[in-house]
Formats: structure tokens, C-alpha cells, sequence
């Protein structure tokens, strides 16, 4: 694996304020759920925006301009809650499944865990109170 360096983005990006700035925001998007464009390779959120920049995986253009709504965002006082969130998410795309909706689909599967070992108790329970008695004789 060869490591990315700011003179691998420079070609991109030749202003190095300007690179730093657009790889924070890339950085951003990827720890709000948005999918790296290159693969993982077991790299932290900060090298895979670098190493998005460097492969111009990602549309720098696009990039400035979602770092200065997030920007625009921030100077009118919406933070970076929910509605940033909402804003990254509808500008990565609607492919992209977001950590809240993970996060719901984790919920449910707990819940039906939870669902089918209540019903495995009932159903020991009820083999345990005499109701399974037609094994009895099976196993002598």
C-alpha cells in the first residue's frame, strides 16, 4: 500500500489551504455515512478522502460546493445537526444508506431477537409443564 502525501492531491488541488479544507469536508461526509469511492483498504477516514482527491475519485467541484453550503449552514446558525446531516446525505446521493436508517435496521433485529427467544422460552416452558408428553416413551 503506498501512502498517500499532499504531493499526491497537489496536481488536484494546487492551492495546499485549499486541499486541506476540501479533504476535511470529504473527511466529514465519510464519518456521516457516506461510501468511500475507493476501496477501504483498511485506511482512516482523513487518508480515504486524500486518497479520493489524489485518484479524482471524487468531483472537486462538487466537493467545494458542499463545503461551502456546509459553511453557509454553520454562519446562519444550523450547527452541524440533524439538517447538515439531512443536506451531506441528500448531496452524496440517495444510493447511500445513512447511519440513522443502520441504526433503525439494528433496532428492528433486536427487537425480533428478542421476539424469537420469547417464544423459544414459552416453548420449553410448555414442553417442561407436560405438553411435549407424547416423547416420553421416545427415547427409553
Amino acid at each position: 500500500m503506498a501512502r498517500v502525501t499532499v504531493e499526491d492531491c497537489i496536481d488536484k488541488i494546487p492551492n495546499r489551504f485549499e486541499l486541506v479544507l476540501l479533504a476535511a469536508q470529504r473527511t466529514r461526509e465519510l464519518f456521516a455515512g457516506a461510501l468511500p469511492t475507493v476501496s477501504r483498504d483498511n485506511d482512516k477516514n482523513p487518508v480515504i478522502a486524500l486518497r479520493e482527491i489524489a485518484e479524482e475519485a471524487v468531483p472537486v467541484d462538487t466537493l467545494k460546493a458542499r463545503f461551502i453550503n456546509a459553511l453557509k449552514h454553520n454562519a446562519y446558525g444550523f450547527g452541524e445537526g440533524k439538517e447538515h446531516y439531512d443536506d451531506v446525505q441528500q448531496a452524496i446521493g440517495d444510493e447511500k444508506t445513512s447511519r440513522l436508517e443502520v441504526d433503525e435496521n439494528i433496532e428492528e433485529v433486536k427487537k425480533l431477537e428478542a421476539q424469537a427467544v420469547s417464544e423459544d422460552v414459552e416453548a420449553v416452558d410448555d414442553f417442561d409443564e407436560g405438553e411435549g408428553d407424547e416423547l416420553d416413551g421416545a427415547f427409553s
